[in-house]
């Protein structure tokens, strides 16, 4: 699994015109699932996601998690980060997880981390979206289930 994240000011995304998802101050994420990970990669993924200690504190040290900072998740499925863009001019998808499971992995995601007790915005799995924000910072960070879970 991959995830690119952002600490941002606010963010939406739109389906069509019409807005699926939009935050206030939090936290952008874009994730993707690889043919290689596995459902019980999932959990600890997405705590790894939330323990991030990316936001700042009163005295303006990154030393809060999503929670502790009040924000709120926009979370976006983005197979594109599955790409391999070394070889050639055109990105190979090959290790992108299949639409269904990738779909599966995406909801039981977003059943989690509403668990959560946060605020959680969502876009469309498998459509067209366009997504708007105002990165703070700015502040992007990888995060990589294969750099901490060692299983590949």
């Amino acid at each position: 699994m991959k995830a690119v994240i952002q600490t941002v000011k606010n963010a939406s995304v739109s389906v069509n015109g019409m807005v699926t998802g939009s935050i206030d101050e939090g936290m952008l994420c874009y994730f993707g699932v690889e043919k290689h990970d596995t459902e019980d990669m999932l959990i600890p993924f997405l705590e790894k996601l939330l323990k991030l200690r990316i936001f700042k504190d009163e005295n303006g040290k990154t030393n809060l998690d999503l929670a502790s900072s009040g924000g709120k998740l926009l979370f976006i499925s983005q197979f594109t980060l599955a790409s391999n863009i070394y070889r050639g001019n055109r990105p190979s998808f090959d290790s992108a997880m299949t639409p269904d499971r990738a779909k599966e992995f995406y909801e039981n995601a977003i059943i989690f981390l509403r668990s959560r007790e946060l605020i959680v915005e969502t876009g469309v799995f498998g459509a067209h979206m366009q997504v708007s924000y105002v990165n703070d910072g700015p502040e992007t960070f990888v995060l990589e289930s294969d750099k901490f879970l060692n299983k590949k």
